[in-house]
């Protein structure tokens, strides 16, 4: 039977690995990864998040529930096969989380759909630091660049690191994602070059329809 999210967040809070992986795979294989990802994971985890924030669970147990995940994850996304017209795309995608940022989780499932269609991604994870972002942008040439952030706080920082990175020598497109961007309106941040990704299914549209390019990308 597939549970439903929040009993899956039930599961993850009580830190039952193998339970939690067979989920991910039923949900799969009957669905998508995208559906696995967005309809499933996406609400489990904010549900698990809105715990804490009311004070039901403990920062313990939200990071168990978030290494929970993580292992899950890498056990069902590992053994994923592309297809070889998905893999004759080779573009590049670097994604990360703003420095202090420390939510990952949807960084990584976005990472892994980049790779579904082909792209070479480097993960850098959360809590990246601007100058070593920079650093990373000019000596890997990304086409891509996704940043992430869960909360409104975090909107100055994305503000900078947006700055720089438009500056600097190298510019490539800028993703933004991240609770933050499903949460709030983020309208002021949007240009030719930085695109807003409310969730998965939008980054899945994106990397559908636009194969990587600048222009006609809907993040509604």
């Amino acid at each position: 039977m597939i549970m439903e999210p929040k009993q899956l967040a039930g599961l993850l809070l009580e830190g039952r690995e193998n339970e939690v992986t067979e989920q991910f795979v039923k949900i799969e294989n009957k669905y998508s990864r995208l559906s696995l990802y967005e309809d499933f994971i996406t609400p489990a985890m904010y549900y698990i998040g809105e715990l804490w924030e009311e004070n039901e669970i403990t920062v313990a147990d939200e990071h168990l529930a978030t290494a929970v995940c993580d292992y899950a994850l890498s056990r069902t996304t590992d053994h994923r096969q592309m297809n070889e017209a998905e893999t004759a795309v080779k573009k590049k995608a670097m994604l990360f989380g703003v420095e202090g940022e420390q939510h990952y989780i949807g960084m990584k499932m976005a990472a892994a759909l980049f790779r579904d269609k082909g792209w070479n991604v480097r993960y850098h994870g959360p809590d990246l630091p601007l100058e070593h972002a920079l650093a990373a942008i000019k000596q890997w040439k990304p086409d891509v660049v996704s940043l992430s952030a869960a909360l409104s706080y975090r909107l100055p920082s994305v503000k900078e690191y947006i700055s720089k990175i438009t500056n600097g020598e190298y510019k490539p497109l800028i993703l933004i994602g991240g609770r933050m961007a499903k949460m709030y309106g983020l309208a002021p941040f949007q240009s030719d070059n930085v695109i807003i990704i409310r969730d998965l299914h939008s980054l899945q549209y994106w990397l559908d329809d636009c194969k990587g390019g600048r222009n006609n990308a809907n993040s509604s």
